[in-house]
């Protein structure tokens, strides 16, 4: 399939996306939905980031029909094109969310231009049009709206406490855990999902377990470590995660993997379906388990060591994180169980080794991360956190688990190989042998 890709239609994406030559439609906006989704906060970016990608799926497979559907409620008409289905599905979604964004008019036009006119190409429009509305309509009044904050009601120790930088209203996104999760159902077996899913409380505060955190990002973390105890490696993927939120680095990610194995329209689509259900459904969880158990901050946590009754902390009321606190309480940590979900599913889908994956951030100039492995990425984005000072280690560690509890529910139970194709095939270059199982390409259960 022949393209064509204008540079002032994807300006924004190019500079950074070194799959833009090998890419598909569902490639090409996936990266121009990073893009225009980045001036939004990390949970707002990625609960659009998973109504965008799951309207292209549900296009994209009305007209292959290789995998289960998301809502079962789009028809393809006869000789309808993916490709065309994929563009109009994100198309739409991004400029209903983000109508001020400039480039969307110029890249759609750009994209349809490189699709062959005819019926086809009119047919895909219609069902990708009609794949966002759907979408979009599901949506609505989902939780994610209006916004709540929180105040804590006591200073006893543990307790999170306002840190530097928050609105004097308190923790923000306390709304967040009562959005509807996209792949997850909201009562599992007579018990809600966020207590399904909820981690185990965190270390006692006079435990040997805190202490031993503790006292690694007492001395990691501080804006004044040195080298010794923050090397230049850990101090860049420090700044670099700061930056760069779970959406922007897994759906990089996952381009790069597709396009090098070059993995066909529909895989690419449900692919990328399926790391943003799980890591806006993971931030759900998270942000509920956070106002669940409340932990303070490590700098709170190390300027008030003297009365956490732990014998083996001692306080520093000099402490300054090295990046910027969140405004929300420590256990567990977003950024862990959102990219940890990602990494979970993608490590079913390509394999856990052997990928070649390069991270950069134009909004971290002169940084590049270099991976072969999924897990030396959430390696990273742990160790990103705690040498930042904003979290302790069993912070990211709570975070992991829960991302592996629930990427490996929605992996199991949603957008799963069909057991039979009826539908047509023709314009999806779908002949690769894409509806086996994804353990037949090195993918794990």
């Amino acid at each position: 399939m022949k393209r064509v890709i204008t540079a002032t239609a994807v300006a924004g994406w190019l500079a950074f996306s070194p799959i833009a030559a090998r890419a598909d439609a569902v490639l090409d906006w996936n990266a121009i939905a990073v893009t225009t989704l980045s001036t939004q906060n990390p949970f707002a970016q990625a609960r659009f980031m998973a109504i965008t990608q799951l309207a292209v799926f549900e296009a994209v497979n009305a007209v292959t029909q290789k995998y289960e559907p998301y809502l079962g409620l789009v028809v393809a008409p006869g000789g309808a094109r993916a490709d065309a289905a994929a563009v109009a599905a994100a198309y739409r979604v991004l400029k209903t969310y983000v109508p001020s964004a400039a480039t969307l008019d110029a890249a759609y036009a750009a994209s349809l231009a490189g699709i062959p006119d005819g019926q086809g190409k009119i047919r895909g429009i219609a069902t990708g049009e009609a794949a966002a509305a759907l979408m979009i309509a599901q949506r609505l009044n989902d939780g994610s709206a209006p916004p709540e904050s929180w105040l804590p009601a006591s200073i006893e120790p543990g307790v999170w406490q306002l840190t530097p930088g928050c609105p004097l209203t308190g923790g923000q996104f306390l709304h967040w855990q009562h959005v509807t999760p996209f792949g997850v159902p909201t009562v599992l077996r007579g018990q809600s999902w966020l207590e399904r899913f909820r981690p185990e409380p965190p270390p006692a505060l006079g435990s040997r377990a805190y202490a031993k955190d503790y006292n690694e990002v007492m001395r990691v973390g501080n804006l004044t470590s040195d080298a010794t105890n923050r090397p230049v490696d850990r101090a860049n993927v420090a700044r670099f995660f700061a930056l760069s939120s779970p959406s922007f680095v897994f759906n990089l990610v996952t381009r790069q993997v597709a396009a090098a194995q070059g993995r066909s329209l529909t895989h690419n689509a449900r692919t990328l379906a399926l790391i943003n259900m799980a890591s806006s459904d993971a931030m759900v969880a998270t942000v509920a388990a956070k106002y669940h158990y409340n932990l303070w901050r490590p700098i709170t946590a190390i300027a008030a060591a003297d009365t956490d009754g732990n014998p083996r902390t001692e306080p520093d009321v000099t402490f300054r994180p090295f990046i910027g606190t969140p405004c929300f309480p420590s256990y567990p940590s977003n950024h862990a169980s959102a990219s940890g979900a990602a990494a979970e599913l993608l490590e079913r889908i390509y394999g856990a080794s052997g990928h070649r994956v390069g991270l950069e951030n134009p909004a971290v100039p002169g940084i590049v991360l270099q991976y072969r492995s999924f897990r030396k990425i959430i390696a990273d984005v742990d160790d990103a956190r705690v040498y930042g000072g904003i979290h302790f280690r069993f912070d990211q560690e709570a975070g992991g688990r829960l991302a592996q509890q629930i990427a490996s529910y929605i992996y199991r139970h949603n957008l799963r190989r069909a057991d039979r194709f009826d539908g047509p095939h023709q314009h999806d270059a779908d002949c690769d042998d894409d509806d086996q199982d994804d353990r037949d390409r090195g993918g794990r259960r």
